[in-house]
């Protein structure tokens, strides 16, 4: 009996230790708390995190999604800036995507992702903005970090995909990181063109509405009213497509167009193909598009044009004068509705021909753009 017992207790000893030594190894749990009023931290360990779209959030600090977690903001959920920052608080509230990780951004037409303010009377700068990184090419190096945030990005793989971003509104951003740097509304450092990028609303943007660091995304669908700097700006050797533009309030430039600010002919070189682009100046007095339209800018890259309406600037572009851009030019690799910009031709008479539209409707809001009302 004794032999017995003993026998049977070494055959569930090595079967317990066989399957033990099997086992996938248990992923740690994650230790974000998901508070509704104090909105910020860092999803880690992989884990998703999905927000309630019945809940109002207040962003009380940075939100930063790092490598291999996710996070997922369904259709009608709002967030807003926590009502009492200011100067240096201000400064610490935002949303960041790090290299490797995802954000949903899952908003339709009738219920839009809302990202805001908090205050009672907001303004431009009240909070950063969103920040995305991801491993693409930029022509600046493959482990840059990010102006704001300090996050890593760039690589070798064009076709990363930080997840997706439809129909947000994004306002009040922008505010002052340090003496030379501020938060735009939505800025993509790397961003592969795995990740999807439509229908962004931007409002009150106390630096640029929306730019791109190198990268291959493309995006469609763009509204960026009342912007303190540039409204659209791409850079560092950004390859890819961007099309139904609607601007309107431009302090600086309508868009500014880079290659490199170090080095004017730095490879890969910006290659930027945009269609069907309103750039309308605004009425008020603060908004003088000192910059042009298009600021042609650091060696400007390729860039093309197709179907560009301009309202109330009557000099086109902002020129560099350096080698780099000047090759560019001479090599028609500036072109503006199918013809190759000159200097010569640098006035409203270059790109206001009636046949253009821009993004649906000159210098008015197009329809497909009435979700933002």
């Amino acid at each position: 009996m004794k032999k017995s017992i003993l026998a049977i207790l070494s055959v569930v000893t090595i079967a317990f230790t066989s399957c033990t030594s099997d086992s996938p190894e248990v992923t740690p749990s994650t230790s974000f708390d998901l508070k509704v009023d104090d909105l910020k931290g860092d999803i880690t360990n992989n884990e998703t995190v999905t927000l309630d779209a019945t809940q109002t959030y207040t962003l009380t600090g940075g939100l930063i999604v790092r490598s291999g977690a996710s996070l997922i903001i369904p259709a009608g959920t709002t967030i807003k800036s926590d009502p009492t920052a200011d100067g240096e608080k201000a400064k610490t509230i935002f949303i960041a995507v790090e290299r490797g990780a995802k954000i949903f951004v899952n908003g339709t037409s009738a219920k839009p992702v809302v990202m805001t303010s908090g205050k009672a009377t907001p303004t431009e700068g009240n909070w950063g903005g969103l920040i995305i990184c991801g491993d693409a090419k930029v022509n600046t190096g493959d482990n840059g970090t990010s102006e704001v945030g300090g996050l890593l990005y760039g690589g070798n793989n064009n076709d990363d995909n930080s997840g997706k971003i439809n129909y947000l509104k994004i306002s009040y951003t922008g505010s002052k990181f340090s003496d030379s740097k501020e938060y735009n509304g939505v800025s993509f450092f790397g961003v592969g063109r795995g990740t999807e990028v439509s229908n962004i609303y931007t409002f009150e943007s106390g630096d640029d509405a929306v730019e791109f660091f190198g990268g291959a995304v493309n995006a469609t669908n763009l509204v960026l009213i009342n912007s303190y700097d540039d409204s659209l700006d791409f850079a560092d050797g950004y390859i890819g497509t961007i099309s139904n533009v609607y601007i309107s309030g431009i302090s600086f430039g309508g868009i500014e167009g880079s290659n490199n600010g170090q080095n004017d002919i730095a490879l890969p070189m910006t290659d930027a193909k945009l269609s069907n682009i309103s750039i309308v100046k605004g009425t008020a007095t603060k908004f003088t598009a000192s910059e042009k339209a298009i600021n042609f800018k650091e060696g400007g890259g390729k860039q093309t044009y197709t179907n560009l309406f301009v309202d109330g600037i009557d000099v086109f572009a902002k020129l560099d004068g350096g080698l780099g851009a000047t090759a560019r030019i001479a090599a028609g690799e500036f072109k503006v509705n199918g013809i190759n910009f000159v200097a010569a031709n640098n006035t409203s008479l270059f790109y206001n021909a009636t046949t253009q539209t821009g993004a649906g409707a000159g210098a008015n809001l197009p329809t497909w753009a009435d979700w933002t009302k």
